[in-house]
């Protein structure tokens, strides 16, 4: 009876990467010619289509080669959940999740696939991006924003790491069992544990389109990281609604001592209308969060399936099982 190959599975979600398909194709052929002859891993991909407008699954399906699956999502539910899709579907020893937009390289991918599988300590090798071509403001702004989600925590969430990582095939499927309706990968990667290792990369060029993210849904995943994984937020809301209190009392002694002593007449209309549009401002700022915290507890209790799968694609090669549950 032959022996059974340990298995590598690739999990790469895409959104409209038409363009892309052949070339991240070739890129996955190359990176299971490298893993097959050096560790004699047989290779399984994963795509996840998080509800392309193209016809990204077609070009994909064609390109492709060996073993591979493209689960079709029934419509776009965000990178986040395209993962969770993705592992959903896995059953390796080994996966690996990339981005399908070719910025995730074959040298990388491989250095952490040879950190993993020689070094039987470590758990998870994710990729950390050194940053070199970001702006002195961006990264001073993703400083900030790591020291806050850090704090008071008894985790930490490494900075500037994303999806790109290798794990092996056991803290992938205990990851598959955080079902959050609202996700931010960072925080479950990091709260999940296990004896992770960095590596230091530097994204590729984007082969053809534009990036995804606006400002607009990088501030709006920020504030989904910090409404699922801090209470930060709130303490400084109630910190600065203390300080207004101190504030006000300091100045309302002041008042009261100048027309004691000085006999000064007490300002009317103007300091009045201060106090009214900065005790507003503070109690709109810090019901609009509450109502941020509130909205993800609703969600979470809905109880939806986190995704819904439209079909599934498969090459003429036999995957090694049936997959998992489909976006309970």
């Amino acid at each position: 009876m032959a022996e059974m190959r340990p298995t590598l599975d690739i999990v790469a979600p895409f959104f409209n990467e038409a363009q892309s398909a052949t070339a991240f194709a070739a890129l996955l052929d190359a990176l299971e010619a490298a893993v097959s002859s050096r560790f004699g891993m047989q290779v399984h991909k994963i795509l996840v289509d998080d509800g392309s407008r193209d016809d990204s699954a077609g070009r994909f399906s064609q390109a492709l080669s060996g073993s591979w699956e493209i689960v079709r999502l029934s419509r776009n539910f965000g990178k986040e959940v395209a993962v969770l899709a993705g592992l959903d579907h896995s059953r390796g020893d080994m996966v690996l999740v990339m981005d399908a937009d070719l910025q995730h390289s074959l040298e990388t991918s491989l250095k952490m696939i040879v950190e993993l599988a020689e070094n039987p300590d470590v758990d998870v090798v994710y990729a950390q991006n050194d940053r070199r071509g970001a702006s002195w403001r961006r990264s001073q702004l993703a400083k900030l924003f790591y020291s806050l989600i850090n704090s008071s925590q008894r985790f930490d969430i490494p900075e500037n790491a994303g999806d790109f990582r290798v794990m092996r095939g056991t803290v992938a499927r205990a990851l598959t069992s955080l079902r959050d309706k609202r996700r931010f990968n960072k925080g479950l990667f990091a709260w999940a544990g296990f004896r992770q290792k960095a590596i230091s990369y530097s994204p590729e060029n984007r082969a053809s389109g534009k990036s995804k993210w606006s400002r607009l849904n990088l501030i709006a995943f920020s504030l989904e990281g910090f409404t699922s994984f801090s209470v930060i937020p709130l303490r400084l809301i109630s910190l600065s609604g203390l300080l207004a209190a101190f504030a006000g009392a300091v100045y309302g002694a002041k008042v009261l001592f100048e027309v004691l002593f000085y006999g000064i007449a007490v300002p009317g209309y103007p300091s009045l209308l201060v106090a009214v549009v900065l005790l507003g401002g503070l109690n709109l700022t810090l019901l609009g969060l509450i109502g941020e915290y509130v909205w993800v507890t609703l969600s979470e209790s809905k109880d939806r399936p986190v995704y819904i799968v439209r079909d599934i694609v498969r090459s003429d090669v036999p995957a090694r099982s049936a997959p998992g549950v489909p976006g309970a």
